[in-house]
């Protein structure tokens, strides 16, 4: 398939019309009519049903919706990798979920450009459904995720265990605060566990964004679990205390990527980001 007829029917998904996607493309609106019609000829389904408003999405067109996106990102991405930047053996797509970029996605990116220097790289940071579905894509050669999906062709590598705590701003603190609790969904296996610990609880508060929650407390009070290492600095500081007895919940670190990433620059990516993450261990 020609990409831009990919991308011609996400820009009119984008503004609704026909019209306006041309001015977008900077192409005629005849141009963008042709794309469409090649594109429902090639896909043997009408896509757009056009009236006064402009253009909506058959329900072919909603299933291809699901597609397009991975295709314009994926010849990107090919692009991306042929262009290898001058000076450099290869590009590296690393990624991490947003709860994880800091600081062991941070650390990773700063070995690799020390020890590395000629992989380029690009960062990318997304919520963990998206991020698995990039990895399956190639969009993200390997990624750093809690809990991934198993897919087809991916492997799956264990980089460290990590340790959820009860931290709190109140240095008196000898048990759980409900009423200043703020409970962060770590996933599945998180929830589990927390639900029989504190069977009784039901917080005012819930994110699933660790950082948040972590920078909420410190701004206004109260207490939440959170990775040991990400409240290190923290506690060292006085501005947060583990709570005595409290239950501690694990939270393994995975690395995932696809089969198909280059041998030399995986085996170099897995030896630096096992480097970092054994460094937050024994610190």
């Amino acid at each position: 398939m020609d990409i831009e007829l990919a991308r011609t029917f996400l820009e009119i998904v984008s503004t609704g019309s026909f019209i306006k996607a041309a001015e977008r493309l900077h192409v005629g609106q005849t141009t963008v009519s042709a794309r469409v019609r090649l594109l429902e000829q090639q896909l043997g389904r009408p896509l757009f049903v056009r009236n006064k408003a402009g253009a909506s999405l058959t329900p072919a067109g909603e299933q291809f919706l699901r597609f397009a996106p991975s295709f314009v990102q994926l010849w990107q991405r090919a692009r991306q990798q042929v262009a290898v930047p001058a000076g450099h053996r290869a590009v590296l797509t690393v990624g991490s979920e947003v709860s994880l970029w800091q600081p062991l996605l941070l650390n990773w990116v700063r070995r690799m450009r020390r020890s590395h220097s000629d992989i380029a790289l690009r960062v990318h940071v997304d919520v963990p459904q998206d991020l698995i579905t990039h990895v399956a894509a190639g969009i993200v050669d390997i990624a750093i995720m809690y809990a991934p999906q198993h897919r087809p062709g991916l492997k799956i590598d264990l980089v460290m265990e990590e340790e959820l705590v009860l931290v709190t701003t109140d240095p008196k603190a000898d048990s759980l605060d409900t009423s200043r609790y703020v409970l962060v969904e770590w996933g599945q296996e998180f929830s589990l566990h927390h639900d029989v610990a504190y069977p009784e609880t039901t917080p005012t508060l819930v994110t699933n964004l660790g950082p948040l929650a972590l920078n909420y407390v410190l701004l206004e009070g109260g207490a939440g679990y959170f990775r040991r290492h990400a409240v290190k600095p923290h506690l060292i500081s006085g501005e947060l205390h583990v709570v005595p007895g409290a239950p501690k919940f694990s939270f393994p670190i995975y690395a995932v990527h696809s089969a198909n990433v280059d041998e030399a620059t995986l085996t170099s990516a897995l030896g630096a980001l096992r480097e970092v993450s054994t460094a937050e261990v024994t610190e």
